[in-house]
């Protein structure tokens, strides 16, 4: 069962809380209880194997059947290679590399196999209502969420995204994706509005009544969602088991992970791994030039009333990250209370403090660091010279948060960091942090990478620049509602 990190809601089953997204009145869906797990019993299997027995742990009353056939997405030839997130070296870390699916990041790990559990859950609680998925995305998870969802029978998806606060590529993955079923708007603002003016609609009585009546109901594929977080748990305990494999780590030995994070879905996923039983010790949160979430770490103060920066590392250009009320309920001992009193002064004034008890309990669980965008540009270059390895913008800001941990606390346990797009999603960025002081066009970076290096173009990323693309309806946040109105025809009678 499903219980409300605010406590304003009954229990719900799985099918249920992935139907929902989130709750209506505003909180998250998290599980009554965590399962637990031996990773020695999941040594011998594939990715789809280990992915079964993980997600059945929080899928009970979803038909077995529809598992199993969600998890042949890992080897249907969705993802590069047998292996859809192998681990590999570079320097004193491992490379966990997740941007081995159809997008080219690391939302495809959970993406393609979210349709098969919203469509059971919806078959499951007898809903035969199409669902209208609202996505906010700062780059990644809308064309991941646009690929998993396009054409699928019974939905229809809205992605909506920061005008100007996505990398060219991203944006233009976007906007390509075609489908009978796929609407894409830009919305003038940062990443934090357009994300709080589609939880405004996920919460308004008045336009889920206009839905009914269109027989259509809301849902979600972002991270809100409990059917879109659970798969990424999987992938943790996959690097796990390749780091014992390749003898980085003895048997039950612990190890660390870096997550850069900018709505703490991903390294929300590792924790709740660390929860199920897989020998981690520590966690590191790598922010960016947004770096709200280190502060908090510092102080206990959310505070997301300052300056919002755009930077080479668009995911995780966010100041209110969405998955942190799950994080704060776990290490505040469940506390439904404390997550609304929370959560209210957030809504009101932007920021909130939590107690030292749950301060120290944070701190406990989890370290913070933050990289600046010279920082980011350096450490692409330096791995590439040292490592001849490319990384994008957001898996430098890991590894330069890792190093400078590593340096301060003198931990030499082994670490993986998280790999979570490729570097060719960003390769003007990429490309002027190898060859300094050169000015490359969008387009033009993704060959010149290539030739550089001698690394091939994913293959959704090759000729984007060529495939038909539908205009960019651009919006304010206040016109999503009356967006939505009008291209669903909300306003008029069957």
């Amino acid at each position: 069962m499903y219980i409300s990190t605010r406590g304003n809601m009954e229990k719900q089953t799985s099918a249920q809380a992935i139907a929902m997204g989130m709750v209506p009145s505003g909180g998250l869906f998290v599980p009554e209880t965590i399962p637990q797990i031996c990773w020695q019993e999941l040594r011998n299997e594939d990715y789809a194997g280990l992915a079964t027995k993980i997600m059945r742990l929080f899928l009970d009353d979803l038909p077995s059947e529809i598992l199993e056939e969600a998890v042949k997405v890992y080897g249907d030839g969705r993802f590069e290679g047998a292996n859809p997130a192998p681990l590999v070296d570079a320097g004193d870390c491992g490379i966990l590399e997740l941007w081995h699916g159809p997008t080219a990041a690391f939302k495809d790990m959970a993406l393609q196999v979210l349709p098969y559990f919203l469509a059971s859950s919806m078959k499951t609680i007898g809903l035969r209502s199409e669902v209208l998925i609202l996505t906010a995305t700062s780059g990644d998870t809308g064309k991941a969420a646009l690929e998993g969802f396009k054409d699928v029978p019974g939905t229809k998806i809205a992605v909506f995204y920061p005008d100007g606060g996505v990398s060219p590529v991203q944006e233009r993955q976007m906007i390509t994706t075609g489908g009978s079923n796929t609407y894409v708007a830009a919305v003038k603002g940062n990443f934090d509005e357009c994300q709080t003016a589609v939880k405004k609609m996920f919460s308004s009585s008045s336009l889920k009544e206009k839905l009914s009546r269109k027989n259509l109901v809301f849902s979600s594929a972002n991270s809100i969602n409990w059917g879109r977080l659970m798969p990424q748990i999987v992938y943790y305990f996959w690097a796990y088991l390749q780091a014992v494999d390749r003898r980085e780590v003895n048997p039950g030995e612990k190890i660390n992970i870096v997550v850069p994070t900018g709505n703490f879905g991903n390294i929300l996923a590792a924790y709740y791994a660390k929860k199920m039983g897989l020998p981690i010790a520590n966690l590191i949160c790598a922010s960016n030039k947004n770096n709200v979430l280190t502060d908090f770490f510092q102080s206990g103060i959310y505070n997301s009333k300052r300056p919002f920066h755009l930077t080479s590392s668009p995911s995780m250009d966010i100041l209110i990250s969405s998955n942190f009320e799950r994080f704060l309920f776990e290490v505040s001992g469940r506390n439904p209370q404390k997550i609304k009193a929370w959560f209210s002064d957030l809504s009101s004034n932007g920021k909130f403090e939590v107690d030292r008890e749950t301060l120290n309990s944070c701190r406990q669980n989890m370290v913070a660091g933050w990289a600046s965008e010279e920082e980011v540009t350096g450490t692409i270059h330096r791995v590439y010279q040292n490592f001849d390895y490319l990384i994008d913008p957001h898996t430098a800001v890991g590894i330069k948060v890792y190093e400078d941990y590593r340096r301060k606390h003198g931990d030499d346990t082994y670490t993986i960091v998280t790999s979570t797009a490729s570097p060719f999603k960003f390769a003007h960025h990429v490309f002027n942090a190898l060859q300094e002081g050169a000015s490359v066009d969008p387009w033009d970076a993704l060959t010149s990478l290539s030739d550089l290096t001698g690394w091939e173009i994913p293959p959704g990323l090759k000729d984007l620049s060529l495939k038909a693309a539908q205009k960019v309806t651009r919006l304010s946040s206040a016109q999503l509602e009356e967006y939505l109105i009008r291209e669903f025809s909300l306003d008029t009678c069957i």
